[in-house]
């Protein structure tokens, strides 16, 4: 007969689903133009920020609490470059610090308090924040994705939001022996898994794959919503664990990114970006840049629906095994892929490093079979 796990066993197992984050990171917090007149809250890994742009359209990040009674200042408003609390008026600067209290006496001393700002930027039309050290934020770079910027290039882009943790995202991503789950909406198939190379703050897994997506005219991009006219061919699909995001390539013509936020243990949001390439239509390519923008922005989010059906059916699968786990977190899954124990590696060596959140991570051996 079994025994019953011990405690320090139970601390142990499935400790990846707690795993938290390098905080010395850069996270996509928000879409850039989500951020107008009014504050935005949101949340990294247990800690609630507010986002708002001053009069320039500068943008800060502060904690979403209020100095005075720890409130959401996310409920407030914008007034000049200064964002006041819904509750007692009270205004803080973009650096956090206490600069009005409306029901002060005369002559009486402003409150010596401040909120924790965050580094924050915009790029690639997202808004990234720096939940660690703040003096370390110039040495790391956001997730390259130049392809927002580019003219040949039109993205699309759906909001993906699951109740579970980060890791099941993850993994989900890096194994493409799913793609019966997607049938009828995927552009290709997993064949074989070639390759999967690990580094610092990366994996990477090739794999052999039949495609029905490859950008040739016009009627190839038709291919995408058209059945008929699809044909089928080899090529190389690569996906790439860039901690703490996701980018994938199939062939030449088709890229996805997912930009991952996790909030909390049992809350990860996200945006899938999928970019179609016009580079081989060489009429385009003379147009003027202005002929360009017109066409990219007529064109974007072309692909939405068909993102947001694939979404769905991987956030089913991924909320169904978060709820296995939390209804048993001693029962052992199988698992045949080794690119998911290389991407449970990663995530626990970054969550166990100098700046992690949380406490250390470990990984039960038993769950994989080579």
């Amino acid at each position: 007969m079994r025994s019953e796990p011990t405690t320090s066993t139970k601390l142990q197992l499935g400790h990846i689903r707690r795993a938290g984050i390098n905080a010395n990171r850069w996270y996509m917090i928000a879409k850039a133009s989500d951020i107008r007149e009014r504050p935005v809250g949101r949340e990294i890994w247990r800690q609630p920020v507010v986002l708002f742009r001053n009069q320039h359209g500068e943008l800060h990040a502060l904690e979403d609490r209020c100095a005075h009674r720890l409130v959401r200042l996310s409920h407030g408003r914008v007034i000049d470059d200064k964002i006041e609390c819904a509750y007692h008026g009270w205004q803080f600067s973009g650096a956090g610090r206490c600069v009005h209290v409306p029901h002060l006496a005369a002559n009486t001393r402003m409150p010596n308090c401040r909120i924790r700002s965050f580094a924050v930027l915009e790029k690639h039309g997202f808004v990234w924040i720096f939940p660690g050290d703040p003096e370390l934020s110039a040495s790391v770079r956001p997730m390259a994705m130049d392809e927002w910027d580019d003219l040949n290039e039109i993205p699309s882009w759906v909001r993906l939001t699951t109740r579970a943790h980060f890791s099941y995202l993850i993994e989900n991503f890096m194994d493409m022996y799913h793609g019966s789950l997607h049938a009828q909406y995927q552009v290709w198939t997993a064949e074989a898994l070639k390759d999967v190379v690990e580094a610092e703050n990366q994996v990477t897994a090739t794999y052999q794959a039949t495609t029905y997506y490859c950008v040739k005219n016009l009627s190839s991009i038709l291919e995408l919503f058209i059945p008929a006219l699809r044909k089928l061919h080899g090529a190389t699909l690569t996906v790439t664990y860039d901690y703490p995001n996701w980018k994938a390539t199939l062939g030449d013509d088709f890229k996805l990114f997912c930009l991952i936020r996790p909030a909390h243990e049992r809350l990860t949001e996200a945006y899938l970006i999928h970019y179609t390439s016009l580079a081989k239509f060489a009429g385009l390519q003379k147009a003027p840049p202005a002929v360009r923008r017109v066409v990219k922005r007529a064109l974007s989010n072309i692909a939405r629906r068909l993102l947001a059906k694939l979404a769905r059916q991987d956030v089913l699968m991924i909320e169904e095994e978060q709820e296995a786990f939390d209804s048993n977190p001693f029962r052992e899954p199988t698992e045949i892929n080794r690119t998911v124990r290389n991407v449970q590696q990663l995530i626990c060596r970054q969550a166990t490093g100098e700046h992690a959140v949380d406490p250390p991570c470990t990984i039960q051996d038993s769950t994989y079979r080579a």
